[in-house]
């Protein structure tokens, strides 16, 4: 088994989500509508959804993360009286209608059915940031067991200020995280763009949703029957070089 499964990496961002895959064996693509120079793998600029229509039967899975001001708490908030569009909708009938293996991720309070709910804690990062994954077709990912958290969210909160082993990963001021901090709590090293970040999933999500993808959902079953063997022969060897070259 040389090959290596290929991910089509949507709504891409700064490549969260794409690096968690690489670490799990992928070999991934991202799209977005605008330019990301910090994106560590092949990057394409346009609009995710016709790519998708363009590209998506030819990958082996399709993670999508589309905006999520229409949902975010966070948004609802702060920003009363604008109107953000709801791309969820559209972005599920295109991967049932295509009939691809696909992710959908977004933010807590989202229209995604809750095939996967994922914290920081499960993983040992220094940010809670739950997210909602909705998994289709023909798989599913064996269901994460969450912690529970060890203490507050740092941070000004109602005039009180709470220190905590977690920073705010999101906005700026009143305690809430740095991008360095941002980038340590979340173990993303190759951009130190604050928006960027602010935006971004932990890698670790991805590489446990690849992993399942490979094991549970059985690439590459028919030429390494064990699930072991095939995450074996999948494994990265060290890190990405956009990552190396960062810390230099």
């Amino acid at each position: 088994m040389r090959r290596r499964p290929r991910v089509l990496d949507l709504f891409c961002g700064a490549g969260g989500a794409g690096m968690g895959y690489w670490r799990a064996g992928f070999d991934v693509v991202g799209v977005d509508v605008v330019p990301r120079p910090s994106y560590p793998f092949a990057f394409i600029e346009g609009d995710a959804l016709d790519a998708f229509r363009e590209m998506a039967q030819s990958f082996h899975l399709v993670h999508l993360s589309p905006p999520c001001q229409a949902s975010c708490a966070l948004t609802k908030g702060t920003n009363k009286g604008r109107t953000h569009l709801d791309l969820i909708p559209a972005v599920r009938e295109l991967c049932e209608w295509y009939g691809v293996p696909y992710v959908i991720e977004n933010v807590q309070g989202s229209g995604l059915r809750r095939d996967l709910t994922l914290c920081g804690e499960m993983f040992d990062l220094s940010v809670i940031r739950h997210r909602y994954f909705e998994v289709g077709l023909y798989w599913r990912p064996v269901p994460a067991v969450h912690r529970p958290h060890r203490g507050p969210v740092r941070g000004w909160r109602h005039g009180v200020f709470r220190d905590g082993p977690y920073v705010a990963a999101y906005g700026k001021g009143g305690g809430k995280a740095t991008a360095a901090e941002m980038q340590q709590a979340m173990d993303i090293t190759w951009t130190d763009v604050h928006e960027e970040l602010t935006e971004a999933i932990p890698p670790a999500y991805t590489r446990y949703i690849g992993a399942e993808f490979v094991t549970t959902g059985e690439w590459g079953a028919r030429f390494e029957p064990s699930p072991t063997a095939r995450l074996a022969r999948l494994a990265r060897t060290g890190p990405h070089p956009r990552e190396l070259a960062k810390a230099a």
